[in-house]
């Protein structure tokens, strides 16, 4: 018969009381400290000095906001120019197809010449094939109004029977050419973009995606409610630019990653940053002499409202084009380096310096690239007019439309570098002097004697 022997009995454990050894719980926790759940506060002091810096800043925000307060976009006669005109929604209800020439009896005939693009046009216009559209009126006071819109075999946009449209209204004109299409209704194909995007943040992100999509409409809301209407106002475009810019910044930041330490740092880099550019921006944009004022939409605003600083609204696009990358910058500086010292609690502020800028070196690359890709991208048909023309690398730079984009590009390019080594430093240091502050403070509680702990 055989027997079975009684199983090993189990390791004495500690008893409940027994103080872990020194080197920030080794023998207890290190499998969960360190590789699970947030990283850990940092000290009272610690929080104490972030507090001393961040709240007088956030304090000068609202008192900017509430002195610069605008009491809404202020009112103007309408000019009938551009944006500036008024317009309603529309619906194609009929589309006829008919020769040019039949619709337009009175043009003068072409003389064959289609080696410019005006022969080639009239040439086209006598020869080919018209649209005749019968547009009817949706909205405002003339709602079910009916017009008519000719258009030509040439023109970029060719209306469909059922198309929703956008027509601009000028009651002074006589009455059959008060109405005119001026653009497709792409409200609906856009909000459906919206949703999607939406939907994709939250399903990724959840609970942070949802914050983030919260910080983005509050972000809007400052712009459209406190930045657009305080410029028009007459304010400094510059110091309401800083002020909103800060106002997004801290919103977006704190409500997205929390009122954390970790987030305050990225708080500070993102505002040493946006110091630098505006600093840049006012140098450069004067010394480069730009105006601001260099197509037809600024030409319009400085004709409706010539009290505005055209190159202090440059300055502002600069400052709030930026603010979206140096918050991604700085927030994953300071994360990488909250990382490093979880991976490595004994690692000093010079080596967390040097790990987290590698990092850093590998984000700038991308960031720039990306910043100068978006430029270039936005301007890609003012580059190919440059291009047809033939003109010199010299000539394109120096004309003030391409100035303005260069200037603007290299001024956040150079603002965005600068948040890396700025930030990682921030951050280094406030890990590594939290790390000393933890271990030469563990006290007895106050109501002791004072005895501190062995070590």
């Amino acid at each position: 018969m055989t027997t079975t022997e009684p199983p090993p009995p189990p390791p004495p454990q500690p008893p409940a009381s027994a103080t872990p050894p020194e080197g920030h719980g080794h023998g207890h926790g290190h499998g969960h400290s360190h590789s699970h759940g947030p990283a850990a506060p940092v000290s009272k002091h610690l929080r104490k000095v972030i507090a001393a810096v961040l709240i007088p800043f956030a304090a000068a925000v609202v008192v900017g906001l509430l002195v610069l307060w605008p009491g809404g976009t202020p009112s103007h006669e309408r000019t009938g120019v551009g944006f500036d005109r008024q317009t309603q929604s529309a619906k194609v209800t009929k589309v006829q197809e008919l020769p040019c020439k039949d619709l337009s009896p009175s043009q003068t005939p072409p003389n064959g010449d289609t080696s410019t693009a005006e022969g080639r046009s009239a040439q086209s216009t006598a020869t080919g094939t018209c649209k005749k559209a019968t547009v009817e009126v949706s909205s405002g006071d003339d709602k079910g109004r009916t017009f008519t819109e000719i258009i030509q075999p040439d023109s970029p946009r060719q209306l469909k029977q059922g198309q929703q449209v956008v027509v601009a209204y000028e009651p002074k004109a006589p009455e059959g050419l008060q109405y005119s299409v001026t653009d497709v209704n792409r409200k609906f194909p856009m909000a459906l973009l919206a949703g999607i995007f939406a939907l994709a943040v939250v399903v990724v992100g959840r609970l942070r995606g949802v914050m983030a999509l919260v910080a983005l409409a509050i972000s809007f809301m400052v712009l459209t409610f406190f930045i657009l209407p305080a410029i028009l106002q007459g304010s400094n475009p510059l110091v309401v630019a800083v002020i909103g810019a800060s106002a997004i910044m801290l919103i977006a930041l704190y409500l997205c990653h929390g009122l954390t330490a970790r987030t305050s740092v990225a708080v500070l880099g993102t505002l040493i940053s946006l110091l630098l550019i505006g600093l840049l921006g006012s140098l450069f944009i004067g010394w480069a002499a730009l105006t601001g004022n260099t197509d037809d939409n600024t030409g319009l605003i400085h004709g409706l409202y010539p009290s505005i600083d055209m190159s202090g609204l440059l300055l502002a696009g600069v400052i709030i084009g930026s603010l979206g990358v140096l918050d991604d910058v700085t927030v994953t500086q300071t994360s990488a380096v909250w990382e490093l010292h979880q991976a490595n609690p004994t690692m000093g502020w010079r080596g967390l310096y040097r790990a987290g800028i590698r990092i850093g070196r590998d984000h700038i690359a991308s960031v720039v690239n990306t910043l100068v890709l978006a430029y270039a991208g936005a301007a890609l048909p003012l580059l190919l007019l440059f291009s047809i023309a033939q003109s010199s690398v010299g000539t394109v730079a120096n004309s003030e439309l391409v100035a303005e984009e260069i200037v603007r590009t290299l001024i956040g390019s150079i603002g965005l570098v600068a948040s890396v080594p700025v930030t990682t430093a921030l951050a280094a240091l406030v890990v590594s002097a939290d790390r000393t502050t933890g271990s030469d403070a563990v006290r007895a509680p106050r109501g002791g004697k004072g005895r501190r702990r062995k070590r």
